[in-house]
């Protein structure tokens, strides 16, 4: 019951929070002009993060924490051994989540099926802190049972899974915001964290710069794997955001959103 109501409780106030700051620095430091109606696109994206959170909850019934939590004794976790401190399992668990997310999402441009459903996530023909919330809930639904997956078999200290949903909630929102930092904070910044002006490359609409900057929280896999691209061939400022063909205003229809898996398009 504690971790029940620690994880609806902290998953809720960093949910505002962060949606709350980045939409105030998206408000008065706007990185370019948004293309369709804002009231429609995020009217629509609320309405997929409610169908996200219920078919993930009707099919799992549990959270990420609360199966950290209830595996903790599990004899076979990899990272519950009393052969390395704490603080240590801690640490590597939380990378490991973070690498986890990576590949899941290099999958995600590899395999045409999985492709087919995160397409609905890069047809926003606009890029801003809804943008965080556009997925499908066929794409969320299998994305959590892999996490799920994972944390049963390395069993992380319930900590280090607490810690990486936080952040990574608050990078869903930071790293798809329509603002820009300034390079002296910028540039740092990129080197630790992954940023907006690195992650907003990945959402090009030239298929080359897709299949890159696939990194969650830290930048750090990109570089190892040879996936990450420091500059848009077109610029920053000249880039364009979505999939070609469909940057116009029925890419903010939620038929649209929920149906483009099944269509050609998302090929």
């Amino acid at each position: 019951m504690f971790w029940t109501q620690i994880e609806g409780r902290a998953f809720w106030i960093s949910f505002l929070a962060a949606f709350a700051a980045v939409g105030v620095w998206e408000t008065f430091r706007p990185r370019v002009a948004l293309v369709a109606p804002p009231g429609r696109r995020w009217g629509s994206h609320g309405i997929l993060l409610l169908l996200c959170a219920s078919a993930s909850m009707v099919l799992y019934r549990t959270g990420l924490l609360m199966t950290a939590v209830a595996v903790e004794g599990n004899r076979f976790g990899l990272l519950n051994k009393p052969w390395a401190p704490f603080a240590l399992r801690c640490i590597i668990g939380f990378l490991l989540l973070d690498l986890v997310r990576y590949i899941r999402h290099l999958v995600s441009h590899s395999i045409p099926f999985l492709w087919r459903l995160h397409s609905v996530h890069h047809s926003d023909p606009d890029y801003d802190l809804t943008t965080g919330a556009r997925f499908h809930p066929l794409e969320v639904v299998i994305s959590k049972g892999l996490y799920l997956g994972v944390i049963i078999i390395l069993a992380p200290p319930a900590a280090a899974v607490f810690v990486s949903e936080i952040v990574t909630l608050f990078q869903g929102f930071f790293t798809h915001a329509n603002a820009a930092l300034p390079d002296r904070i910028e540039k740092p910044l990129r080197a630790i964290f992954v940023t907006p002006e690195m992650h907003r490359i990945h959402h090009s609409d030239e298929a080359g710069e897709q299949m890159s900057n696939y990194g969650d929280i830290f930048p750090w896999w990109d570089r190892l794997f040879g996936t990450y691209v420091h500059t848009p061939a077109a610029g920053q400022e000249r880039m364009r955001t979505g999939l070609k063909g469909f940057q116009d205003a029925k890419s903010a229809n939620i038929f649209f959103m929920l149906t483009a898996p099944f269509r050609r398009m998302a090929e």
